[in-house]
């Protein structure tokens, strides 16, 4: 049921991309736009003639093939996941679940810090890279949860952690949900807080100056998300057939909810988008932004949370112990939305903080 995986694109896939960044079909753009209107012209010109000339997507898929890959067929999807095991036999397991436009490449720097205590099982969300295309409706973030559960089970791990980020923080509180008897806590490092005026407590200027961000964000949403909620097929089509279009999609992102003082090399970052547009992957990962309903689901189990500055929200403690058992809180001045990218070291330990302490 469980099959080893070996990373081996096509060399055909490779020329194919190379031929398409040669002939890109390039807007104009309004003189001094910088960033008014979208992605600016002369950054995604280089960052597209790095990925035509100077990425070598196969040292990438080398070095990506010295972890253990392996795959699963779960609730009629396939499910591509790494699989690291610790020294300790009897250490905790930690499944980490990535985000949009992420995938298990965010973790390649906290597997060596976290494996030394924990065993980690790092999957592919269903619709994104390795996982492939899902097929039919309803892959919301509780049916990916289930499939964690299930995908933990056969590798015989009675008790385990959740962690994650983005759409992987509401899989892994779902998750607690679904297996509140297997999971022993979960850690995210993105818990949206929304403003309640009838929840009666007390916040501080800091507070509510988070709230001013989120309230922002709920009266303008932003365009990407109001594209992938509505018509991710529409998109999908764009984004699956130009690689210029997938690469400003995604950088945009990396752009404008990175710290800014982030050390995400444009190779790493093409490594990501290379997974996106190499398993053309665009449109059935935007559906989960369609298909997962937005209200919060209980979670019964320990919650830890990681507060990174740069995140496109932070977390309001008093609103977010409404609803959730928080048993630890940590808030960091340096990192951004790709916490475990751009702080791995700040992340890892938090983690290791909250499952060994808390």
């Amino acid at each position: 049921m469980i099959k080893p995986f070996r990373i081996d694109i096509p060399q055909a896939d490779l020329d194919d991309l190379t031929d398409r960044l040669s002939r890109t079909r390039w807007p104009n753009e309004v003189a001094g736009a910088g960033w008014d209107y979208g992605f600016p012209l002369a950054r995604l010109k280089e960052l597209a003639e790095f990925w035509r000339t100077g990425y070598d997507w196969r040292a990438q898929e080398a070095e990506l093939n010295k972890l253990p890959h392996f795959t699963t067929e779960i609730d009629g999807q396939d499910i591509h996941f790494v699989h690291v095991r610790c020294a300790k036999p009897d250490a905790l397991a930690l499944v980490l679940t990535h985000g949009w436009p992420g995938s298990f490449l965010e973790f390649l720097d906290v597997i060596e810090p976290l494996s030394r205590d924990f065993h980690l099982v790092i999957p592919s969300i269903p619709g994104y890279g390795f996982s492939g295309p899902t097929h039919e409706r309803g892959w919301d973030i509780v049916r990916v949860a289930r499939a964690w559960a299930e995908l933990m089970r056969r590798l015989g791990y009675e008790r385990y952690g959740a962690q994650g980020g983005d759409f992987g923080a509401g899989i892994s509180l779902a998750l607690g949900a679904v297996a509140p008897e297997q999971v022993v806590g979960v850690h995210v490092n993105y818990l949206p807080t929304r403003p309640d005026p009838d929840a009666g407590v007390e916040l501080s200027d800091t507070d509510e100056a988070r709230l001013d961000k989120v309230r922002q964000l709920m009266a303008n949403r932003p365009p990407y998300q109001a594209l992938q909620a509505t018509t991710p097929q529409t998109l999908g089509y764009a984004l699956t057939d130009s690689p210029v279009g997938q690469l400003a999609w995604i950088a945009e992102r990396f752009a404008h909810w990175t710290d800014p003082r982030s050390t995400i090399s444009d190779e790493r970052m093409l490594t990501d988008i290379s997974l996106y547009w190499l398993t053309a992957t665009a449109a059935s990962s935007a559906r989960l932004h369609r298909d997962t309903p937005r209200a919060n689901l209980p979670c019964p189990v320990p919650v830890g949370v990681a507060v990174f500055a740069y995140d496109i929200t932070q977390s309001v403690r008093p609103l977010a112990e409404r609803m959730y058992d928080i048993r630890h809180w940590s808030e960091f001045e340096r990192g951004g939305h790709f916490a475990a990218m751009e702080v791995p070291e700040l992340l890892a330990e938090d983690v290791r903080d909250f499952f060994l302490t808390a």
